[in-house]
């Protein structure tokens, strides 16, 4: 069993394609398939269904899949210790952010880090910080930037606290609330929302403070990004909850101080589990103490 059949492998369970596998392992169809079929007859079993139409995992290859996912990541590991060692840093890093992010300037620290470490491969993905969670006990992110409400710490990962910060309301300019210089959460609750998708952490917050105050509120629009909430209350749909420090980068709106307004924290966390060398470095772009890097 040879590591490059196990890329191969992978490569075609997330294309559903010996095609593309071999276009993104730059190797021709015909070799790709023919390692692949090696692999097949010294496991004994076959790790595809091949069609007309499409590829798909048999139930022996849903079971060998993670395992040569962790082959895979063990070997990178292990290139990368090496190189650390000798005093370079190489190897692949999977950092998570969430879409509201204001507590680092996350392209800044990866400038910085591709600067120092140019041979580092860099995964950039946003998602939803209960999931990237999950995720970094899994092992799939390196790093993540989380959102949570202040009644939330993250289980499991090492963390460190960025910032708090507290939610305001989010109006289009002429909105009737602008007339006032700071609103409560039950004057809040008779406007329509547009908020994250229910179950998220960024919903969670504003959800758990209109309960607190015995209050229900109608969310008319649930959306995945920031981006597309301030649109739609440009567009006089809804109002919002955003945290204060966000929402400066975005023009045609009106913000309003809630005097009861929930609050949100800012981690950044990692496994905890030896940081590989790439994590390593980008947490101290951050500032990061060494000592509870590894601790």
């Amino acid at each position: 069993m040879e590591l490059q059949q196990l890329r191969y492998v992978v490569a075609v369970a997330e294309t559903n394609s010996f095609t593309r596998a071999a276009q993104r392992c730059l190797v021709v169809q015909s070799a790709l398939s023919h390692q692949v079929a090696r692999l097949e007859r010294e496991l004994g079993a076959r790790l595809f269904e091949r069609t007309s139409r499409r590829v798909r995992l048999t139930p022996a290859g849903e079971a060998f899949l993670p395992a040569a996912r962790q082959c895979l990541d063990a070997a990178e590991r292990a290139a990368a210790e090496v190189a650390a060692a000798v005093g370079e840093v190489r190897g692949r890093l999977a950092v998570g952010v969430i879409p509201t992010v204001a507590a680092a300037d996350v392209p800044a620290a990866l400038r910085e880090l591709h600067q120092r470490h140019p041979d580092v491969r860099i995964n950039l993905r946003v998602g939803n910080s209960l999931e990237m969670i999950e995720q970094i006990k899994e092992g799939t992110l390196d790093v993540a930037f989380l959102g949570l409400p202040a009644t939330t710490r993250p289980e499991g990962i090492r963390n460190v606290e960025l910032a708090r910060d507290q939610l305001v309301a989010v109006v289009a300019p002429d909105h009737p609330l602008t007339a006032h210089e700071t609103v409560d959460l039950a004057r809040l609750s008779t406007e329509s929302f547009v908020d994250f998708p229910a179950g998220s952490a960024g919903r969670s917050q504003s959800d758990q403070a209109f309960a607190a105050a015995g209050l229900d509120r109608e969310v008319a629009f649930e959306v995945p990004t920031a981006d597309l909430m301030v649109q739609l209350v440009q567009q006089h749909l809804g109002i919002a909850m955003l945290a204060a420090t966000y929402v400066p980068r975005f023009t045609g709106i009106a913000t309003i101080p809630v005097t009861n307004a929930p609050s949100r924290i800012e981690y950044v966390a990692w496994p905890r589990t030896t940081p590989t060398p790439a994590t390593t470095a980008f947490l101290k772009t951050l500032n990061i103490p060494e000592d509870l890097i590894n601790t």
